[in-house]
């Protein structure tokens, strides 16, 4: 009798090893479905990217608008007859500044 137990046992080891440790086992899938959450995390997180960018592209193909505030605050541009106002923390040394560029419709 003890003979019948033990190899019905091994046999129920047997059985499941497949399904524990096996290639399409409990244990892969786990892991695979893990897999699949991160990827689907990281394309949202791409596609809200995408998103931005292609209405950036936009507003620079169809408006002035997005030039401008590019040029301002990237390159420092302000419009003719502005004043430009710079507010410096307490203790901060200003940047230097750049002489006026000559007026060329004078002769």
């Amino acid at each position: 009798m003890r003979l019948i137990l033990l190899g019905l046992a091994a046999l129920l080891l047997l059985i499941q090893y497949p399904l524990w440790l096996g290639k399409g086992g409990w244990l892969r899938v786990w892991d695979l479905d893990q897999q699949v959450s991160t990827a689907h995390a990281r394309n949202e997180e791409l596609k809200a990217r995408n998103a931005k960018l292609n209405s950036e592209v936009m507003d620079l193909k169809e408006g002035t608008g997005a030039v401008e505030e590019r040029a301002r605050y990237e390159l420092g541009m302000i419009k003719e007859n502005e004043i430009f106002v710079q507010i410096l923390e307490a203790g901060s040394v200003p940047p230097p500044v750049a002489p006026p560029a000559p007026d060329k419709r004078k002769p």
